[in-house]
């Protein structure tokens, strides 16, 4: 097997570079959400305060359940804003890729904590549907209205980055989701008021958890599929494939993997196997292994590319072979 070329992030050999996420062209570097995530727990962390004492004043299950569920994003944008701190930290010598996978493990701690703040409500719920009691509409009403501004200006403020970060997203769905519940508050406590059907309460909240159920279980599987190093959605992997082979002198490639470091950066290794005799990776300056890492970050949106470089002919690759068992 001929010597090992690196290169990375599309810069010559020996060096590292680290490019921005790109999909279509587009490069989407990790926007700092720092202010947002401390006005939200500003904002959120006085709500919570406010609508579980008049939750408890006025009798009212949904008042209540909000309250502990605006808690729980309080503590997820807490978790989520700790990990966007911590993916700008430098690699050291144990951490070599930095702290950026804590972005995804915070994500997957939103989806799960969400759940598991439904899966609260819906027992408050279902217990209340059983033994109904009388609620204070009116005071239902005012409270979830402004539940609706809080956790509505929230939102926005996440609302660039719900795209091309999935912790970010988190964020913005927990917030999202937040709005909902106090809208439907707002209409259960109107309805109570006009009608004094006391179940509504608990019904609406219901109709609300399993809606933020549905909308949570898409970060959750993303969450968990960049947890275990898949492949992410928008790449295809044959389609690097194609482009690998189709580069000058590639005559076969092996050990190809593409991953997530972040919720924001994705990675790449691979053994390109060169013709025999074909001289591409030879250029002066590494112009090969720098234009291909160009092309994979500009294509395909890896920033972190890492090409190692075998000739056809030479000694056999270990990995080819447990590639090919």
């Amino acid at each position: 097997m001929a010597g090992h070329d690196h290169s990375h992030g599309g810069h010559s050999h020996g060096s590292h570079g680290h490019g921005g996420h790109a999909h279509g062209g587009h490069a989407h570097a990790p926007k700092d959400f720092g202010t947002a995530f401390a006005i939200g727990i500003v904002l959120n962390t006085a709500f919570v305060v406010v609508e579980a004492a008049y939750g408890y004043l006025s009798n009212s299950m949904s008042l209540v359940a909000d309250a502990g569920h605006n808690l729980s994003d309080v503590l997820g944008l807490a978790a989520a804003w700790i990990a966007a701190i911590l993916v700008r930290r430098r690699a050291t010598a144990r951490f070599t890729y930095g702290y950026r996978g804590s972005s995804i493990l915070a994500a997957l701690f939103n989806a799960v904590f969400l759940l598991i703040a439904m899966g609260a409500v819906i027992w408050e719920a279902l217990v209340r549907l059983v033994h109904p009691e009388p609620v204070a509409g009116t005071t239902v009403m005012v409270v979830a209205a402004i539940g609706i501004l809080v956790n509505g200006l929230t939102a926005w403020l996440f609302a660039s980055g719900a795209k091309g970060d999935i912790n970010v997203r988190g964020a913005f769905l927990h917030m999202a989701a937040d709005a909902a519940v106090s809208a439907g508050v707002v209409v259960a406590g109107l309805v109570i008021q006009l009608t004094g059907l006391s179940w509504l309460d608990p019904a609406v909240s219901l109709v609300i958890a399993a809606l933020v159920v549905w909308a949570t279980w898409g970060l959750l599987r993303d969450s968990v599929a960049m947890s275990l190093d898949a492949v992410p959605p928008e790449i295809s992997p044959d389609a690097v494939t194609g482009f690998l082979l189709g580069r000058p002198g590639v005559a076969g490639l092996h050990d190809l993997h593409i991953w997530p470091m972040s919720t924001t950066s994705v990675a790449l290794t691979v053994h390109l196997v060169m013709a025999e005799g074909h001289q591409a990776h030879r250029l002066p300056g590494n112009g090969f292994l720098a234009e291909t890492a160009e092309g994979l970050r500009a294509r395909f949106g890896i920033g972190h590319a890492t090409l190692q470089i075998e000739e056809a002919g030479g000694p056999a690759c270990r990995l080819a072979q447990d590639c090919a068992a």
